[in-house]
């Protein structure tokens, strides 16, 4: 579908991908660098952590090239006029990452190697089924009932995968530490918080009358959703990480020991 853009409207877009880029670029630098202050038990987490930033940051360059492509400046506004802007860009970054973003959280816990193995299994099924079960949705009209039925069967496996890190997961964290568990909590949330934006930001054409309106909240969404859920995912593992570090007696030699704060720090410093 080709719409026009205003000058803002195109910024706004624009503006969020930079964003993206930049918290990608910075997110991928800050995990190659604490990496060598976790315990090396306990480093493929964020092994996982840097490797969905990097395939992220890569993805959003495309989008981003993609998307300016596609339009030109005519008249105070911006017309699609150009090459297609591919979407596909974007599901592809989700069908690598979201499996790895839910790894990276059973890793991090050291669970027993069957229990571990298992989470993995169903949770990489479920995540694949729910976006490959969304990319033809995406395709559909906004106003078709494709549209809606493919994304009520992407919803499917995103609710099961809710249900097997807040149900069965918390069944695995009775031999975790109070600061772990703690943390694993503030995850689950996260994730709930942000992964309830795509669906919100999927549902925008079908909801908003103006092609151009619904476009930029679906892309801007999307954007937002993808800073929240990687970056900042990535930064509660690393977390996690190096509390299991020092519990481990992990120190880095020659470094000084990291202070962990934790969602009951942050409410301490508040309530005082």
């Amino acid at each position: 579908m080709d719409f026009t853009l205003s000058e803002n409207q195109f910024n706004l877009v624009y503006n969020s991908y930079s964003f993206v880029i930049a918290a990608m670029g910075a997110a991928l630098l800050f995990f190659l660098l604490i990496r060598g202050r976790v315990a090396p038990r306990h480093r493929m987490a964020v092994t996982l952590s840097t490797l969905v930033v990097a395939i992220a940051l890569y993805h959003y360059v495309r989008i981003f090239n993609s998307f300016s492509d596609s339009f030109s400046y005519v008249g105070g506004e911006y017309v699609q006029d150009g090459r297609p802007f591919n979407e596909g860009y974007r599901y592809v970054d989700w069908l690598l990452t979201v499996p790895l973003l839910l790894a990276e959280l059973v890793v991090v816990l050291k669970l027993t190697a069957g229990k571990t193995r298992s989470l993995l299994v169903r949770l990489t099924i479920a995540a694949v089924a729910m976006i490959g079960l969304g990319w033809p949705g995406e395709l559909s009209d906004p106003d078709s009932t494709a549209r809606a039925v493919w994304f009520v069967l992407s919803m499917i496996p995103f609710l099961y995968i809710l249900y097997v890190l807040f149900v069965e997961l918390g069944r695995s964290l009775d031999r975790q530490s109070d600061r772990v568990r703690k943390t694993v909590d503030a995850l689950r949330y996260i994730i709930l918080a942000t992964w309830s934006i795509y669906p919100l930001a999927y549902i925008a054409p079908t909801v908003i009358d103006n092609p151009a309106t619904s476009e930029v909240v679906r892309q801007v969404g999307y954007s937002i959703g993808d800073v929240l859920a990687k970056p900042l995912f990535g930064l509660l593992v690393l977390g996690i990480a190096l509390i299991k570090s020092r519990e481990d007696g992990y120190l880095e030699a020659g470094g000084a020991d990291i202070d962990i704060v934790t969602p009951d720090d942050l409410s301490e410093i508040v309530n005082n």
